[in-house]
């Protein structure tokens, strides 16, 4: 298995001016059972996350429905805001059922912004995210919303997530957007399209679920033929392929353990062939 002792991924900057390496890290699982409370252990959600940035992880991704509210706690407990940039988002909520709920509004989002500026204990924000275009409000006067909130000095850069080429291009004409987060992975490409599009503008293309919960259905015989060219396993082969299949592409991968958190950081040191990238691509 791979193994190294800092992020060696290139990086990317948000917004034009926040650097940071393009292997960054989801916050989603330092919570409780369905992303729902506090997690078992507290302090070893501290834990991932102090190594993290000791790793050079320097850009973390949140949401205020994580928990709800328990991860960007946990963040502000764990982490000095001058180690790492935080991205948290707005527009979703959580129940007891596992259901994530599309909802917001003008107000609430305002309300909302106000609530992830306290738990995360900083000024403003690095970078606010609509999590869906599908709330309560039209997609424009959500992003409008947010748009306002950077003009009022409590958000640094707007991004978006689960949207489409013509949701960017709208949201494009009301704010500068300075990252999408789309689930993407090897496995599934289904928005190659939103993926081109962020390249043409530099907007950062943000990928969760970036190894497909350990799936990665089809490519998993191919996965697992390239990684043993490495002495990787096939998890750290579909990250190295996501950080060499784009520029802009940032992967999020999550874990509430150091050792799993070490092994995803480890796939920044690998460079896989053109005909291994080839292989996995098709």
């Amino acid at each position: 298995m791979v193994e190294v002792s800092e992020n060696q991924s290139d990086t990317f900057d948000i917004g034009g001016e926040l650097t940071v390496h393009r292997l960054a890290y989801g916050a989603m699982r330092l919570t409780g059972e369905d992303i729902i409370g506090r997690p078992d252990d507290e302090e070893e959600a501290r834990e991932v996350l102090q190594r993290a940035v000791e790793m050079d992880v320097d850009f973390v991704d949140t949401a205020d429905s994580y928990g709800p509210g328990v991860s960007e706690r946990i963040i502000r407990e764990a982490i000095d805001p001058d180690d790492a940039v935080v991205g948290t988002k707005a527009g979703l909520l959580r129940n007891r059922s596992g259901d994530w709920i599309p909802h917001g509004g003008p107000d609430y989002f305002r309300n909302q912004v106000l609530c992830s500026l306290d738990r995360l204990g900083v000024e403003s924000i690095d970078l606010y995210q609509l999590h869906t275009p599908d709330v309560d409000c039209s997609f424009e006067d959500a992003v409008q919303t947010f748009a306002e909130l950077k003009d009022d000095g409590l958000v640094d850069h707007v991004g978006l997530s689960n949207v489409s080429v013509e949701q960017l291009d709208e949201a494009r004409d009301i704010v500068d957007v300075a990252t999408v987060q789309n689930e993407y992975n090897v496995g599934n490409r289904d928005h190659e399209d939103v993926l081109e599009a962020c390249e043409e503008a530099g907007i950062g293309f943000i990928t969760y679920f970036p190894i497909g919960g350990g799936e990665l259905g089809e490519k998993r015989s191919v996965l697992e033929d390239v990684a043993g060219n490495h002495d990787a396993t096939p998890r750290q082969v579909a990250l190295a392929w996501l950080l060499q299949h784009s520029p802009v592409t940032i992967p999020i991968p999550g874990t509430s353990s150091v050792e799993h958190l070490e092994q995803n950081v480890a796939a920044s040191a690998l460079e896989l062939s053109d005909e291994e990238m080839a292989r996995l691509s098709e």
